[in-house]
C-alpha cells in the first residue's frame, strides 16, 4: 500500500487526466470559429457531445477532488510534534490492551457457552437413544 503522498500524487495526477480528457472531450464537440477574411474551404460539422460524457467526466472529478480533499485532511498537521504523536500513541496502545481484554473475557464466555450447549447436545443424544433402545421398531 502506498503512504498517503503518493496516494495524494497519484490522484492529482487522476485529476489532471480527468480535466485533460474533459478539454478534448469539450474540443471534439467545439463549433470552429471564423475569421474575417479567412474562410477554410473544409468546414467540418462539430460532432455532438453527449450529455453522458459531460455527465462521466463531471463526476469523476468532483469524485477524484473529495479524494483529494480526504487525503490532504489525513496528513499530519503542521501542528503535529513527536511528544504529540507519542501521546496518540500511547493512547491507541492503551484502547488496544483494554479491548484486548474485554475479547478475551468474550471468548472465555464464548467458550462457556459452547460446553454448555455441547453438553445439552450430549443429554439430548442419550435420550434419544434411551428412547430408541426402551421402544424398538
Amino acid at each position: 500500500m502506498a503512504d498517503r503522498l503518493t496516494q495524494l500524487q497519484d490522484s492529482i495526477n487522476a485529476q489532471a487526466d480527468n480535466f485533460c480528457n474533459s478539454i478534448g472531450i469539450l474540443q471534439q464537440g467545439a463549433t470552429p470559429a471564423t475569421f474575417p477574411g479567412f474562410d477554410r474551404a473544409g468546414n467540418r460539422t462539430p460532432l455532438q457531445q453527449s450529455d453522458d460524457h459531460a455527465l462521466l467526466f463531471a463526476t469523476l472529478t468532483a469524485r477524484c477532488a473529495k479524494d483529494i480533499d480526504v487525503l490532504i485532511d489525513s496528513l499530519p498537521s503542521e501542528d503535529s510534534t513527536s511528544e504529540l504523536q507519542i501521546a496518540s500513541l500511547r493512547r491507541l496502545e492503551k484502547e488496544n490492551e483494554d479491548t484486548a481484554l474485554k475479547l478475551e473475557e468474550v471468548v472465555r464466555q464464548g467458550e462457556w457457552l459452547l460446553g454448555k450447549i455441547q453438553e445439552a447436545l450430549h443429554d439430548i443424544a442419550l435420550s434419544q437413544l434411551t428412547m430408541q433402545n426402551n421402544h424398538p421398531s
